[in-house]
Parts: C-alpha cells; structure tokens; sequence
C-alpha cells in the first residue's frame, strides 16, 4: 500500500487527543514526523514517529506528503503557507486563519500550487450533530422554523495557555464558534445576517468566554451558543419544525475517549447513551436513537481526496464560508447591530 506520509506540526491537545489517533486510525496514512518539545510523549505514544524541532526540517523531507498544523492559531497562516510554497498537502486545525483576508490568500495560494487544503471541521462527525442531521433529512420535524446548538460547560477557573491569551485567534468564539458555524454551513448555507452577543463573563478572564449567535434564513432561524460558567446544561441540540420537535442532551463522547486512551474500531467506539427525543404535533413523544459519531471519517476522507480523487471532506472554501460569518459575527458584536452576511 502507498501510504501517505503524514507530518504533524504540534503535539498540545489537538495534535496529541485528536489528529495523531485519528490519522493513525486511517491504515492509508502513516504519522511519520512530529515537530515538537514534547520529545518523551510522542516517543511514548509514536514511538515509530521521528521528532524533529523545527518547522523547516519537516518541510525539507521530500518524503512527507501532507503536513497537518496543530499548532497554536496564530501559527496556522505562517505554517501552512510555508508548507504550501514546499509542496505539501495542508489540514489546518480549526480556525482557518485569524481573519478572512489570510483565509483567502491561503486559498489562492493552494489553488496555485495544486494542492489540497482542508480544515480539520471534525464536529461535522459529533453524534448529536448526525442524529439532528438525520432528523432533518427524514421530516421527523416537518419544515425546520428553529434549530439551536448549545456548547455550554462549567469551567469558572481561568485554564493557562494560550486560548485564554490576547492573541489573535483566541477567545471561545474562535475555540467553538468555528464548528457551530461549520454545522450550520453544512445543513442550511449562508445564512443571510448575523446578530451576536460575544461577551466576557468570568472576572478573571481577558479573552471572550460566551457567545450566542442568531443566523437569519429567512423563516428559520439558527442559534448558536456557547459559555463557560453552566453548571447545568440544557439540551445540546433542538429542532421545532411543523410537524414536531426534537431535543438531545449530551456532547459527543468522543473527545473523552480519546483522552482516555480510546480510539476508532475498539468495542462502543462513538456510542452513547444519550438519545434523543421527538415530540410530534399530536404529543406522543418517541425516543431517536443517537447515530455514532465517527471523527475517523474525516481522515478516511482526506485519503480518499489523495489517493482517488474524491473531493475533500472539508475544503478550503467551506471554512472560508465559516470565516465570513465569524467576522460578521464580531462586528455584530462590537458594533451591537445585526450585519448582513449574503
């Protein structure tokens, strides 16, 4: 088999929890080199993969064929642009870029190279989001009129590192806002207009810990949200439609898996107990059984894309789509004003 060699920039949370199992999960790729300090971590969980301590020494190995930036966000731009000039093949963690204007050179820079580039949008693949998707997809709720997301959590202590800096990229808006959005992309476009709230609420913090985003499309419209200081969560996902409506409590276990060690094709692998309910017109009211989540699939996408031509699972342009409403979504922000988006 001709196995695409993967090189992966970055081994915080991103690179260690989720790219390295997942592109280990994928038997077309091979995690062959990783640039990071963490130098006694990868030897014990890769110990097949070389650790190198720069950038340039991975992008000088004419052996790796794509290059993965896990790495904080204000290095995704410089990473992948110096990744593209050496003629690999490019994952960005989410977000993209800090603003749509890199997003777009970046863009037009892989169109020029004829290389692939792709956002690693992994929570198209969460169970909650494929049981709402599914919900749609089938009628179970009739014509949609509303469809809300919550990514709450409870985490009142400032956690060090540089998501919680004043740096470009960070904040939770640009953390969770980005797969929100994405999900929201994925089942009903653009929206038309963007009105959002993006605050800071603990008195610690420096960088924004709350967000709710309402997303006009006309009849419907989208809620997305997310905060840091909900002891008690409320459903995750919920649909109203004209025929009924439907509610699911619980995030996708796969992260907690994956930190504990767990990865894609062992025994419950994306399962959980968590269903959903659906409520019909007439009140009766019916279990839906969660779909598994299946992160593994964004990887077996980018192989295909590779190996068979396929299109990728995320392109470049989706989460430039993602970028666009983001950035109105600040504006709406600052500016307290509902801004227009198509």
């Amino acid at each position: 088999m001709n196995q695409i060699a993967v090189g992966l920039i970055g081994y915080g949370l991103a690179g260690s929890v989720f790219h390295a199992p997942l592109v280990e999960a994928e038997p077309r790729m091979r995690l062959a080199s990783v640039v990071t300090s963490r130098k006694e971590q990868v030897a014990s969980e890769l110990p097949v993969a070389r650790v190198l301590g720069n950038v340039e020494e991975l992008l000088a190995d004419p052996t790796i064929e794509l290059v993965i930036v896990a790495s904080p966000n204000t290095t995704h731009v410089p990473f992948a642009r110096a990744a593209l000039h050496a003629g690999k093949h490019v994952v960005i963690d989410k977000p993209f870029a800090p603003t749509l204007g890199e997003a777009d050179a970046l863009i037009a820079l892989a169109e020029e190279k004829g290389r692939l580039l792709s956002v690693f949008h992994n929570r198209r693949w969460d169970d909650g989001f494929l049981t709402a998707r599914h919900c749609i997809d089938q009628g179970l709720v009739g014509n949609v009129a509303h469809y809300e997301v919550h990514f709450d959590r409870f985490r009142p202590a400032i956690k060090q590192g540089w998501r919680e800096q004043p740096l470009k990229g960070s904040g939770l808006l640009y953390d969770l806002g980005p797969h929100l959005i994405d999900q929201s992309l994925v089942l009903f476009g653009l929206p038309k207009a963007v009105t959002s709230g993006v605050v800071t609420q603990r008195p610690q913090a420096v960088m924004d810990d709350y967000f709710h985003l309402i997303l006009d499309y006309g009849r419907l419209r989208a809620i997305l949200h997310a905060a840091t200081l909900v002891c008690r969560p409320g459903p995750h996902f919920i649909l109203h439609g004209d025929a009924g409506s439907f509610s699911k409590h619980g995030l996708d276990p796969q992260e907690a898996a994956l930190k504990a060690g767990q990865r894609p094709g062992m025994p419950g692998w994306g399962e959980t107990t968590e269903h959903g309910t659906l409520t019909r017109a007439d009140g009766t009211e019916t279990t839906v059984e969660t779909r598994p989540g299946r992160y593994e699939a964004y990887y077996a996408g980018i192989a295909a894309s590779l190996r068979d031509g396929a299109p990728p699972p995320v392109t470049g342009r989706d989460a430039r789509d993602v970028m666009l409403v983001l950035e109105a979504a600040l504006r709406s922000a600052a500016e307290r004003t509902t801004v227009a988006v198509i």
